[in-house]
C-alpha cells in the first residue's frame, strides 16, 4: 500500500490480513483426513464443520486482542457488541462443502465495516479474503485499491456478454435451486460459459483478478459479501443488486460496469430475484 493510505484504514487492513491468515493456518493445517459434519442449518446439505466453529473462535479471540472495542458479526456465532463503531464481518470458512470434500476452493473472509452490519447500509473500510489451499490473499482498503498478494488489481473491460465467463452459485433449499436452475438454463446460451466454484468470496475475488468476467448469485449473506465486494469495487468493478437495489440477499451482480448493467437487465427479465416459494430461504450455498 502507498504511504498516503489513511493510517486507520492501514491498521484495519493489517488486522484483517493477520487474523484471516491465522485462521487459514488453523483450517488448512488442522484439517483431518476425514472431515465430519458438526451441524446443519437450512437443510441437510447446508453443513457446519467443527473447523468452521474453531476458525471463528480463533478470529473472535484475535480480534478481541487486537481490537477490543470493536463489534463482531460472524456466520456461526452471530453478533457481539462493541463501542468503537467498527464491526468485523467474518466468514470462518467460505466454501464449507468444498472443505468437507477436500476441494481447495475455500477461504477465510474478514472485513471491517462502519454503520449497520447490512450490505444495504454499511460502509466497508477494509477486507481480506485468504484462500489457505492456494495461499492466495486478496486485500482491499476503501479509497486506496485492492491487491492480490501485494499486486495491485484492476478490473479489465469485459468482452461482449456472449464471450463472458460468468460465475454463479446455488442455494441449499430445493425451491431456491429450482428457481436458480430455471434462470441458469435461460442465461447459459447467452454467455461464453458458467462456472460454479462454491465459495462466493472467491468468486468475487476472481472477478477482481480477471479470472471471471461476471458473477451473479441470489442469497448471499453479509459475511459472503463484506470483504470480497470491497476487493471488486477497489479494483474498479461494480457490485450491485437488481432494480436499483444494492447487492444483498435478493441478488448480487459483479463485474465491469457496462456488463453488470447488461447482465442485470437479463436477470431482471428472468425474475431472478423473485421471492421463493414459502419453503425457500435466503441462504447462500458456500
Amino acid at each position: 500500500m502507498s504511504a498516503s493510505t489513511d493510517p486507520s484504514v492501514t491498521e484495519l487492513v493489517a488486522v484483517a490480513e493477520e487474523v484471516a491468515r491465522a485462521a487459514g493456518r488453523l483450517v488448512h493445517d488442522g484439517r483431518p483426513e476425514t472431515v465430519g459434519v458438526a451441524a446443519t442449518k437450512s437443510s441437510a446439505v447446508d453443513v457446519v464443520t467443527a473447523m468452521d466453529l474453531a476458525s471463528e473462535e480463533l478470529v473472535r479471540r484475535e480480534l478481541a486482542r487486537l481490537r477490543p472495542h470493536d463489534a463482531v458479526l460472524g456466520e456461526e456465532g452471530g453478533s457481539t457488541g462493541g463501542t468503537s463503531g467498527v464491526t468485523w464481518v467474518v466468514d470462518p470458512i467460505d466454501g464449507t462443502v468444498n472443505y468437507l470434500y477436500g476441494l481447495p476452493a475455500y477461504a477465510v473472509s474478514v472485513a471491517a465495516v462502519v454503520g449497520e452490519p447490512d450490505p444495504a447500509a454499511w460502509t466497508v473500510l477494509a477486507g481480506c479474503v485468504h484462500a489457505p489451499a492456494s495461499g492466495e490473499t486478496w486485500t482491499a482498503a476503501r479509497g486506496h485499491g485492492a491487491w492480490l498478494d501485494g499486486r495491485p488489481l484492476r478490473v479489465a473491460a469485459a468482452p461482449p456478454l456472449d464471450r463472458c465467463l460468468v460465475g454463479t452459485g446455488f442455494g441449499y433449499v430445493a425451491e431456491r435451486r429450482r428457481a436458480q436452475a430455471r434462470v441458469l438454463a435461460s442465461l447459459l446460451p447467452q454467455v461464453r460459459d458458467v462456472r460454479r466454484i462454491g465459495a462466493a468470496a472467491i468468486d468475487l475475488c476472481q472477478v477482481a483478478t480477471g479470472r471471471l468476467d461476471l458473477y451473479y448469485e441470489r442469497g448471499l449473506q453479509p459475511w459472503d459479501l463484506a470483504a470480497a465486494s470491497l476487493v471488486v469495487q477497489e479494483a474498479g468493478g461494480v457490485v450491485r443488486g437488481l432494480r436499483g437495489r444494492p447487492a444483498g440477499g435478493a441478488m448480487t451482480v459483479a463485474g465491469a460496469a457496462e456488463r453488470v448493467a447488461e447482465l442485470g437487465v437479463l436477470l431482471e427479465e428472468l425474475d431472478a430475484d423473485a421471492p421463493d416459494a414459502p419453503s425457500g430461504a435466503d441462504l447462500e450455498a458456500g
